[in-house]
């Protein structure tokens, strides 16, 4: 065999003295596999090395994990000083949800539990306790797993604890997806479970997490505070990323916790409903968005700055400021190419569901690890020393069911594929619903021009009204917070000028109640949004409200069919960019007197201002004279009177009613007139 020149240390771990024993471990440190020493480097027979090898006793890495479990024996228990062995055994029933199949398991638990709170929120007080694992080969409470117990202050519903645990695992969801998108440092939240107390009166409830050892930390909240202090940039980019990628339907905020182990978030929602009343809804988006400063990891996923005034963008330089003394930091990469995509509304829950459906048949990274996988672990083998695993059921009913991967996406062969016991039926809806979602799901910038073309790219129903956009409910928002002067230390120094370009950019996204403020600011009329802000009168200023008003009337507003059908008939209020135009009026009276639905704001008001008799009885009186570009039409004249006639003896305008049939005669007369001319003439 030739020689091969090769170093022994690559070879043969490093051999230890003959006095050193498996117990000198005082100083044990989990070293490499391969310990470095000083030793010549000679040539050596690749034979040799490897029955060098063989005569070791123990494998280099078996060795190791015998002296950690040895060491980890020894360790006391930390929490040795709160006398645990004093306390009573209590038996509980654990509930826990699975957000794979949003379905709840129980089983029975013995924990102990500290009779005093050793800390407080500002709705919960927590207490330690210790929890025996179901897996535990012995009793010995000094080596059970440390938790921490937690009830409100104040009697609330038991049904609130349960949407709690919903709140906090599908957050978790959103953070695994988050992770799929390779940041630089991986999140995850604690996990959470129910515990009911058999024994005691009234069976009390209380939510139990793992003890989180550590420098707890809250990065930000759900009403927009920010820590300085302790800036980070991975928080805040989170929250930021749950929101384009959720299609703005939701944004996982009040972000806490120990390093990147987080608890106790909270999730506004678009419609503010779910959940708990923690839940601000438009309102705690824009309150996030107030404070949010873009750092380098939000600009890695390709998440885009959202829209400020220059003078927020002042305000906001110390909060650029911390984002660019975080440690954390990337290497520059490609941008990502936003593609948009049609989708009709659906529920901030159902997009939670969507992208477990989704996650459900694509792989998590190259080993295969996702819902999937962490959905077939069980939370107790782990609880004691893995805070961040999820809990599963374990009951074969409780299984989540698999779906067939759609053409394209990514699948894992060897994973296997559960069923219910309806296994055709239920795999064709499940499947017909993820396709729909996958359909309707889509990220989501954060900005109003990427928003405008994503409305202009969207099916013509979606365009046709207004209001749909949630960016834009939340440009209102902080227009109104800018009003109330949430932002300003006194009244005087509130920012109304930012108050205004966020009225427009919510007008530009399709809100109603922006569109028509803005107009009503331009044209100098009374506003019920930003009362004490008025604009100079000018020509530019006036057409950039009938800009808006025909916008309000496009999106159904009465009020601004009425507007531009006068405007366009008189010619007053018009502007300089637009000339009267009777056939243009005539549409728009048609279109205020044929509304019989609601406007995108739910309102709709015929008869309080400018009622349809009246708007009937115009058109009549234009179709009788003609003018500009509108030919005559004695006819349609009388059948218009006749209509305003009888709209007027149903809101009890009697006399009115006579005048409208007494010129319904006349334009009759007129016709009868014009068809003797005709007949003379031949």
């Amino acid at each position: 065999m030739a020689l091969v020149d090769i170093h022994i240390q690559d070879i043969i771990p490093a051999r230890r003295s003959e006095t050193e024993t498996e117990d000198d471990d005082d100083d044990f440190v989990m070293d490499s596999l391969f310990d470095e020493f000083e030793l010549p480097t000679p040539k050596l027979n690749l034979n040799e090395a490897f029955d060098e090898i063989k005569k070791s006793k123990t494998p280099p890495t078996k060795r190791k994990w015998k002296k950690a479990v040895k060491k980890s024996q020894k360790i006391t228990d930390p929490w040795e000083i709160y006398h645990f062995d004093s306390l009573p055994i209590e038996p509980c029933i654990r509930h826990r949800y699975n957000a794979v199949t949003q379905q709840w398991t129980t089983d029975e638990v013995k924990v102990k539990m500290a009779t005093e709170p050793f800390a407080n929120g500002a709705m919960r007080e927590c207490f330690r306790m210790k929890k025996m694992s179901n897996f535990a080969k012995s009793s010995d409470w000094v080596h059970a797993g440390n938790f921490v117990s937690k009830i409100y202050m104040e009697e609330v519903e038991r049904d609130q604890y349960f949407n709690d645990v919903k709140l906090q695992m599908d957050a978790k969801v959103w953070g695994e997806e988050y992770n799929r998108h390779n940041p630089p440092k991986k999140i995850d939240i604690c996990q959470m479970s129910i515990l009911e107390f058999m024994d005691r009166p009234t069976k009390p409830l209380y939510h139990l997490e793992n003890f989180m050892e550590g420098n707890y930390i809250k990065y930000n909240s759900n009403s927009g505070f920010v820590e300085e202090a302790d800036a980070r940039c991975t928080p805040q980019a989170f929250s930021h990323f749950s929101f384009e990628r959720s299609g703005h339907k939701l944004i996982v905020v009040d972000i806490q916790g120990v390093g990147d182990l987080y608890t106790d978030p909270q999730i506004h929602t678009a419609t503010g409903t779910e959940y708990n009343e923690g839940n601000l809804g438009t309102k705690g988006m824009a309150l996030f968005f107030a404070t949010h400063s873009c750092n380098e990891i939000c600009h890695s996923l390709g998440l885009t700055e959202f829209d400020l005034h220059p003078t927020e963008l002042e305000e906001h330089a110390k909060y650029v400021q911390l984002a660019n003394n975080s440690d954390t930091h990337i290497a520059p990469s490609d941008k990502v190419k936003i593609v948009f995509r049609p989708r009709y509304s659906i529920s901030p829950l159902e997009v939670t569901r969507y992208l477990i459906s989704e996650r459900q048949s694509e792989s998590m990274d190259d080993d295969g690890t996702g819902l999937d996988a962490l959905a077939e672990e069980d939370e107790d083998a782990t609880s004691e020393s893995d805070a961040s695993m999820p809990s599963t059921p374990t009951t074969p009913h409780a299984m989540p069911m698999r779906v067939t991967p759609i053409s394209g996406s990514k699948s894992n062969s060897n994973r296997s594929r559960y069923t219910s016991e309806n296994s055709d039926d239920s795999t064709t809806r499940e499947e017909e619903q993820r396709l729909f979602h996958k359909k309707n799901v889509v990220h989501r910038p954060s900005c109003v021009t990427m928003e405008k073309e994503f409305r202009r790219s969207s099916a013509p129903t979606q365009m046709s009204s207004s209001g749909r956009s949630i960016l834009g409910q939340i440009h209102l928002e902080l227009a109104k917070y800018h009003e109330l002067g949430r932002f300003a230390v006194t009244e005087d120094t509130r920012n109304l000028t930012a108050a205004f370009y966020h009225l427009e950019q919510s007008a530009q996204c399709g809100i109603l109640e922006a569109i028509l403020s803005a107009a009503k600011v331009y044209l100098q009329q009374d506003h019920d949004i930003l009362t004490d802000l008025h604009v100079d009168e000018t020509e530019t200023n006036h057409n950039e409200g009938i800009r808006y008003m025909e916008m309000a009337a496009e999106a159904g507003d009465r009020s601004a069919m009425v507007y531009m059908a006068k405007a366009l008939d008189t010619g007053h209020g018009l502007g300089t960019e637009r000339s009267r135009s009777w056939n243009d009026a005539i549409n728009w009276y048609e279109q205020a007197v044929d509304m019989a639905k609601a406007d995108d704001n739910g309102e709709f008001d015929c008869t309080l201002s400018d009622p349809n008799y009246q708007l009937q009885a115009r058109q009549a009186e234009m179709h009788r004279e003609g003018g500009f570009g509108l030919f005559k039409d004695p006819s349609t004249a009388g059948e218009l009177y006749n209509e305003a006639a009888e709209g007027a003896m149903a809101g009890m305008k009697g006399r009115l009613a006579n005048k409208y049939y007494m010129l319904a005669e006349e334009c009759y007369g007129e016709v009868e007139e014009e068809d003797e001319d005709d007949d003379s003439n031949e």
